[in-house]
């Protein structure tokens, strides 16, 4: 058996017996079909990468109101195609170790003020011109200007500098900051001509993968760039995105055939999915999380006890039971779960507690209903979540009223406008990141309108501090100052479930994001 079973899968990694038929046989042979499976991916991926092909991705996060402009990515959709079309200066290994991207190396002076980038030599946009040194400070000139939209532009803030010398980028900084490496990973940050400042929603970048057809929120196609420096990624000749937004439609969709990939797979699906044996489900542990965002600015909730009343009004056991399937943790009302370095274990874990919601809630003064906008545009059992949350929080007497919201548009029409709704957001490499990214009260994507002076200084001087015992305890009292005084209702930390067909291979799994962080239609390839 063992003899017949090694021929039928040297022979169908190699293309000359078909998928379906090498599990047939092996069944026969006594295995069972999801085992035959997985046998043959490991064969195949273990072989390597082959170029060639086409690829479907069905994702969610489809707007009509999206934009090529990388100052403008928020969804989903928006941050997978700066994957397939853009190059950041340095990437994120799973492991948490940053690799050479733009940049093929980078130093940085004793004080931590000063970083040095040198940018790859030969690298290329789409229209043929060098990217040059003067490029990549020209696009983090763009975002980090006041008058800039862009979603990253808390990042850097604390720089004082952009300079160039020579094939050099220099970066200086007004405080120390060892950090500094993973914020250029960040997806805004794609290079662009002369940073973007001629045209920002132009569709020329340097990724694997060139522009073809954009229809926002209907689908969007690239083809492979040929020049680009790096052979190791882009295996694909072309790759389609399209945008089902409805879970049980990509499901149906991956199912079809019409898509070989897609991401935010319902947990109610999820287990369902894993026995079929042309299909295979990638549940990640993740520092991505699921939440209600509130304005600390606005009223009601720029009333603590209020704030307060919901983050005990919510059931988190029960979310991560009935909602997640299990496909996940509870949280703690902070962006912060164990997958980060300084992670603070000592914090108590905030529970249900309709008592002391309804006490607080009494003190607030507030009466009548609370409105919170919902969608499952926001996470996968977003609209479910805020029913549950509705049924918890009416045991300690608070009345929450649903306001259904339309997919299309929740992005850019509803988060970070409406002052209390649904959200999600992706993992950061590090604390930094998330917090100079949604806390720090001048972060244009402050979507709680947390403003806290010892907060902002605590998030500059952790940047700086070495001692990892001090650094530790800075981003814990910060996380507290989250946790107890801001704006956000963190009950879980949801499993990245995405799903493949058969007819793709190469997965690895990657805690810093969904669709291995976003990396998987470059790095990955057809299976036959």
């Amino acid at each position: 058996m063992k003899d017949e079973l090694n021929y039928l899968l040297n022979k169908a990694a190699s293309g000359r017996l078909d998928r379906r038929e090498f599990i047939g046989r092996a069944t026969a042979l006594g295995l069972v079909g999801t085992s035959a499976s997985l046998l043959l991916s490991q064969k195949v991926q273990a072989a390597g990468p082959k170029r060639g092909g086409h690829l479907n991705v069905g994702l969610s996060g489809g707007n009509s109101t999206s934009s090529i402009d990388p100052a403008t990515y928020a969804s989903e959709i928006a941050i997978c195609y700066s994957r397939i079309t853009g190059e950041t200066l340095v990437n994120v290994l799973p492991s948490g170790v940053i690799e050479p991207a733009a940049a093929e190396e980078w130093t940085v002076s004793d004080d931590r003020l000063t970083w040095r980038f040198r940018i790859r030599t030969g690298m290329q946009f789409h229209d043929g011109r060098p990217v040059t040194s003067q490029d990549a400070a020209q696009t983090l000139r763009r975002h980090s200007d006041e008058a800039s939209q862009s979603g990253a532009k808390g990042l850097l803030r604390g720089l004082s500098d952009i300079s160039t010398d020579g094939d050099w980028l220099v970066l200086t900084t007004e405080t120390p900051n060892a950090d500094l490496p993973y914020m250029m990973a960040d997806y805004h940050f794609v290079l662009q001509p002369n940073g973007g400042f001629d045209g920002p929603a132009s569709p020329i970048f340097s990724g694997p993968y060139r522009w073809v057809a954009n229809e926002p929120g209907i689908r969007h196609t690239f083809e492979r760039f040929d020049d680009h420096w790096n052979d190791a990624i882009g295996h694909f000749e072309t790759i389609e995105i399209l945008a089902i937004n409805d879970a049980t439609a990509r499901t149906a969709a991956l199912r079809s055939g019409q898509v070989q990939l897609v991401n935010r797979m319902s947990p109610r699906l999820a287990k369902r999915l894993s026995t079929l044996p042309d299909l295979t489900l990638q549940a990640t542990p993740s520092k991505g999380h699921n939440v209600f965002v509130m304005h600390c600015d606005t009223a009601p909730f720029d009333n603590n006890d209020l704030r307060m009343a919901l983050k005990l009004a919510i059931d988190r056991e029960d979310l991560v039971k009935k909602v997640l399937d299990g496909y996940g943790t509870v949280g703690n009302d902070m962006p912060i779960n164990a997958a980060y370095p300084f992670f603070d274990e000592s914090i108590p874990q905030r529970v249900y507690d309709p008592d002391q919601a309804r006490f607080h809630y009494e003190r607030s003064g507030h009466s009548g209903p609370i409105s919170l906008s919902t969608s499952d545009a926001a996470f996968p059992g977003a609209v479910d979540s805020a029913q549950l949350f509705k049924e918890h929080a009416a045991r300690a007497g608070i009345n929450i009223a649903l306001v259904r919201e339309p997919a299309d548009g929740y992005w850019s029409e509803v988060w970070n406008k409406k002052p209390f709704c649904a959200s999600a957001w992706l993992g950061r490499p590090v604390q930094d990141q998330i917090y100079s990214t949604a806390y720090l009260s001048t972060s244009d994507w402050n979507d709680t309108r947390f403003s806290n002076e010892r907060f902002d200084t605590l998030l500059v001087e952790a940047r700086g501090e070495l001692d990892p015992a001090k650094r530790k305890e800075m981003y814990s009292e910060m996380g507290l100052l989250v946790r107890d005084e801001g704006g956000l209702i963190c009950p879980v930390f949801g499993d990245s479930i995405d799903a493949f067909s058969d007819a793709i291979t190469g997965w690895e799994a990657n805690p810093n994001g969904e669709m291995m962080n976003f990396f998987a239609p470059v790095r990955m390839w057809a299976a036959a």
